[in-house]
């Protein structure tokens, strides 16, 4: 006697074209997503409010803004620091908002091609 399984379990031609539907499906909506998140603008400030970064969702900075009052000719290395700061948090914070509405539409699923 041969064991069947279940219609629709296993890798059948019609399974296999719902699987790549459902692939197709989930690369679009991560394009549409990606596409969406391009546009956004975040932004970042570090030291207090002191430098503000603005940065755009394709990881470019779009504005830096320096409160007068932290340019301090005997300090710049503190400016350098609160610089640097603000925009590494802004490059992780777009990479972090990306990378978890990706996961949301993908359920968790490595998409290659993908971010």
């Amino acid at each position: 006697m041969k064991a069947r399984l279940p219609q629709g379990y296993g890798g059948g031609p019609g399974n296999m074209q719902q699987m790549i539907r459902q692939a197709q499906k989930i690369q679009d909506e991560m394009a549409k997503k990606s596409a969406e998140l391009e546009q956004t603008e975040t932004t970042i400030t570090s030291g207090g409010g002191a430098v503000e970064v603005v940065i755009t969702g394709k990881k470019v900075i779009k504005e830096l803004r320096i409160k007068p009052e932290v340019v301090d000719p005997e300090d710049i290395e503190m400016l350098q620091d609160l610089i640097i700061a603000a925009v590494n948090e802004a490059v992780r914070t777009v990479e972090e908002v990306a990378n978890k509405e990706m996961e949301r539409i993908s359920g968790g699923l490595n998409v290659p091609g993908m971010l």
